[in-house]
């Protein structure tokens, strides 16, 4: 039987099982999938929702899931200077593309024709196996942040230093 996921909690608090998803499949709010333990549980959502990592979720038995996001193969650009990096934000985001924003950085999911785009403004991409937490955009509801660091935390630990250092 699959376990139904419906709701997303508001508070930080414990959890009984987790889920690992991928960007992609976080933002549906539909789906058949499996908890980190193989038990199979479906995602039953308000439309629109994109889960993030720290998210919890209470199941139909009343259990809690806390949603982690995957690691995936992303494309992270970094440069001390400004302008470029945000020459390059503006064309990704003409393009639609989801951006994680950093100081001094800026990740996307990885494609060869954006990686192309990026470095043909004179950027150098780098690629990278990270957990990848985009901006929600203009009209997503503002990314939030869990635990007690907040912003501060997430850069630090997101912040692709050796990139950033190198260039």
């Amino acid at each position: 039987m699959t376990l139904a996921l419906t709701e997303v909690l508001a508070d930080d608090g414990p959890h009984d099982a987790t889920l690992t998803l991928p960007f992609d499949a976080r933002q549906k709010s539909r789906l058949l999938t499996r908890l980190d333990s193989g038990e199979p549980v479906g995602l039953f959502l308000p439309r629109g929702t994109v889960l993030r990592g720290g998210d919890r979720l209470r199941a139909a038995d009343g259990r809690v899931v806390r949603v982690c996001a995957a690691r995936e193969q992303v494309s992270t650009v970094g440069t001390p200077g400004s302008l470029l990096l945000v020459r390059a934000a503006y064309h990704l985001g003409n393009r639609h593309v989801p951006l994680q924003i950093g100081i001094g950085w800026l990740r996307y999911q990885r494609d060869h024709v954006l990686d192309a785009l990026v470095e043909s403004l004179g950027l150098e991409v780098g690629h990278e196996e990270v957990p990848f937490e985009p901006e929600s955009g203009a009209y997503g509801g503002g990314h939030h942040h869990h635990g007690t660091a907040g912003a501060a935390a997430d850069d630090a630990i997101a912040a692709p230093l050796s990139l950033i250092a190198a260039v």
